[in-house]
This record gives structure tokens, C-alpha cells and sequence, in this order.
């Protein structure tokens, strides 16, 4: 475990924040045992926890200042001398790519930059042990791809040990070495990627919530895809090879939407009509009625070149790399 990635999986209400919260030696088991590089941590020994290891909470708490005092509070409290603060709150400002935002008030940031800071106010204390409590819900996809990208740079550079809670699958699955799967607060399963989503898994089918899904029954093509008869004479083509009855799903940003057929090498291509459109700001997220419905999400500058609206005709098309077996 010592300088990986590793994810606990699961729904909410699952486990995750309470088993995060106990690595943190913030709160004690009712039953089984603590061990930290080896030692067995009793409730007397949780301060060891503490000053091992930090969490970062889904929602964090600033002190009404700036960003840098938010930062270097904890720090100052360490006795560290100015020119150190400094340096420390200027290198992970740099790693979560809020340079220059020194002086802006914590509290009059967005949700995305907010987490980025409660990600620094971690990483500045340079723990073994960094605890992260769905770090990337509920923000905008260009704050998630910079806090990830700070995840995997401290793991890699500062060889910090992460755990990591999450209910996105395909977070787990680009972050992580090592994956645990809770359901109803029991880890049900242990592994890496590759055993993890490398096969169809029922662990992570009862509990995804996930948009389009599809199921059906799949043949191995001459070209060693698969072909997955998804819905009377629809096909699916993936690019593993799998015999028998599976389910898959493709996610909605990998999907192009277009006006007119694409000239692509990708293998699925869908006609449709828009049944839906839901505004989120940057984004918009398309319902389209192919013979089976697709959720797709696409930016609302790309929305407005092509005058989409309810009822308009348009194609789909994705990969089939992008077909993920769930």
C-alpha cells in the first residue's frame, strides 16, 4: 500500500467516509484491527494516526482570509519560519495551479477552485498518508481534471501514499494501483484494475448508477472485436473480445454528436433525435432516441454552432475502445 493509489469504490452510504475517517484516527472501529506500517493502532495510539495522515473532506471549512493564509495556517502553527511558508504554500499552489491566486478570499472562489485549495491546505503539510473524500464531486470537469492531475503528480513525484473514496468507477480506474469494493459497509472485493473491471463484475453492476447501459448477448468477430446484440437490430462493436451474455457502457462524453454522418474509423455509428437537452452551464447533456436511448454530453458552444434543439435529427458516434465492460 505504502506510495500507492488506492480507491475504495462504492455507493454513497456505503462505507467510505466512515473507513476514511478511522485511517485518520479521527474516529475509532466498533470491531477489527488498525495496523500502520505494521503497528497495531489502539485508541490510545490515534494521535500517531493524526500526525501521519491528513483528509481532505468532500466539503471543507475556510477561515474567512486569503487563500494563502488558508494554506499556511497550519504551517504557522508548526513554527515553521516566513521563508519556508513561503516556499512550501508557493510549490502547492503551483502543483494545483492556483499561482498567482494567493491574495483572493478563500470564501469568494468557485466549488472547483475551493477543493483545489482544501487539496493544497493537505498537501502543504507533506503527511505519508493523504486522505481524500470524493475529492472531484459535484465541480465542473475542468477543476476535476486539475485536481487529478495533482493526485497522480504528488503519488509520483513525492511518492505519497493516497487513499482515495469514490462512487466514479472510471475515476478508480484511471487513478488507482489497487481498488476496494464496498457495498453496505463490507469490502467485497480487493484488487487491481485489471481484476477489477478487466471482466464482467457484479459487484460493480449492483451498485452503478450508470448511464448508457446496454445489455446483450456478444460474439467475437473475425477481427477478434466483440458484436453485442443490444436491441432488436441494434449492434454494439467493442474492441475486447467476449462471447456470451455481458453488459457494457459507453460514457457521454466519449460520444461525437454530429448533424451528418462523420468519415471516421470509429466503428458505431447511431441516427437519432433529441428528446431532451439539459443545460449545465459550460455543458449540456443530450437525450437522443436511437432505437435505444443515449445520454451524451457536449459543450454548450458546440450546442450552439450546430442550433440544436428538441427534435433535431442528429448522429452518434463513438469508438469502440470507448465501449467499457461493467
Amino acid at each position: 500500500m505504502q506510495g500507492r493509489i488506492t480507491t475504495l469504490l462504492g455507493p454513497s452510504g456505503s462505507g467510505k467516509t466512515t473507513l476514511l475517517r478511522i485511517l485518520a484516527g479521527l474516529d475509532s472501529p466498533t470491531e477489527g484491527t488498525i495496523l500502520y506500517s505494521g503497528k497495531t493502532i489502539t485508541d490510545s495510539d490515534r494521535s500517531l494516526l493524526r500526525q501521519k495522515a491528513t483528509l481532505v473532506f468532500q466539503k471543507s471549512v475556510f477561515f474567512d482570509t486569503t487563500v494563502y493564509n488558508n494554506i499556511a495556517y497550519g504551517l504557522k502553527l508548526r513554527d515553521y519560519s516566513k521563508e519556508e511558508i513561503s516556499d512550501k504554500v508557493g510549490e502547492v499552489l503551483e502543483l494545483v495551479r492556483l499561482e498567482g491566486c494567493e491574495k483572493r478570499r478563500a470564501k469568494k472562489l468557485s466549488g472547483g477552485e475551493q477543493q483545489r485549495v482544501s487539496l493544497a491546505r493537505a498537501l502543504v503539510l507533506n503527511r505519508e498518508l493523504l486522505l481524500l473524500d470524493e475529492p472531484t464531486v459535484n465541480i465542473d470537469p475542468k477543476n476535476v481534471s486539475i485536481i487529478e492531475e495533482s493526485i497522480l503528480r504528488v503519488n509520483r513525484e513525492k511518492n505519497t501514499t493516497i487513499v482515495l473514496a469514490t462512487h466514479n468507477m472510471f475515476q478508480a480506474e484511471a487513478l488507482s494501483q489497487k481498488i476496494a469494493l464496498l457495498l453496505e459497509g463490507t469490502v467485497r472485493q480487493v484488487g487491481s484494475n485489471q481484476e477489477i473491471f478487466g471482466k464482467s463484475n457484479k459487484y460493480l453492476a449492483s451498485f452503478s448508477r450508470l448511464e448508457n447501459v446496454f445489455s446483450g448477448i456478444s460474439k467475437v468477430s473475425k477481427d477478434g472485436t466483440s458484436i453485442i446484440d443490444v436491441h432488436k437490430n441494434l449492434q454494439i462493436e467493442a474492441s475486447f473480445s467476449i462471447s456470451g451474455d455481458i453488459s457494457v457502457h459507453v460514457k457521454p462524453e466519449d460520444i461525437i454528436v454530429s448533424t451528418k454522418p462523420l468519415t471516421s474509423s470509429a466503428r458505431n455509428i447511431f441516427k437519432g433525435r433529441i428528446t431532451g437537452i439539459t443545460d449545465l452551464g459550460s455543458i449540456a447533456r443530450l437525450t437522443v432516441d436511437t432505437g435505444m436511448r443515449f445520454n451524451v454530453q457536449i459543450t454548450k458552444k458546440s450546442l450552439n454552432e450546430m442550433k440544436l434543439k428538441v427534435n433535431s435529427k442528429v448522429f452518434l458516434t463513438f469508438k469502440a475502445s470507448s465501449v467499457l465492460l461493467i
